[in-house]
């Protein structure tokens, strides 16, 4: 357990701040009055949540590798914040959907067939609801999780001889 406590600590703090962020959204107008601009300012998530992953990542090499870590090891360990915050990611969503914002569903869905997204209610319903958004937020957290270690760890890896994977291939 001790191995991974600062993963599990940056999970925690990961999902805090999505829910922080949510309940931003929702104060901004963007889950009710100014809807039609959530698709487009909700992107704008991927700053903090790329600023967690990066001090999650700096907080492993400086307090557990001593400062000196690997790319492999820092991807293992942005993997685990992944995997952790995927596992929450359920909880988190059933959270921002029935506490913070349960009329969030409900709005979208009168909003796209408004518009022309959707041509029934029951097919936007079939997009927008908890279930859908619990599946989708899982394997998000998964995969922009890994991926955002990934380019991440080409900068915060340990740049020298005394790693395992810094061999430069000429």
């Amino acid at each position: 357990m001790k191995k991974i406590a600062i993963e599990i600590k940056w999970a925690i703090l990961f999902t805090i701040m999505s829910l922080l962020w949510m309940v931003l959204e929702k104060l901004c107008g963007l889950h009710g009055k100014y809807i039609d601009y959530h698709l487009y300012l909700t992107n704008l998530y991927m700053i903090p949540a790329v600023w967690v992953m990066v001090l999650a990542l700096k907080d492993k090499k400086k307090n557990y590798y001593n400062g000196q870590m690997s790319y492999k090891q820092g991807l293992i360990s942005g993997v685990m914040v992944s995997l952790i915050v995927a596992l929450l990611s359920p909880l988190t969503q059933w959270i921002i959907s029935y506490v913070i914002t349960p009329e969030y569903f409900p709005n979208v869905i009168k909003r796209s067939v408004e518009i022309g997204y959707y041509k029934t209610t029951a097919e936007a319903e079939a997009n927008f609801n908890y279930k859908n958004y619990a599946i989708q937020s899982t394997i998000a957290a998964l995969v922009m999780g890994t991926l955002t270690t990934a380019i991440t760890m080409i900068f915060i890896r340990t740049k020298n001889k005394s790693t395992d994977d810094s061999k430069t291939i000429n």
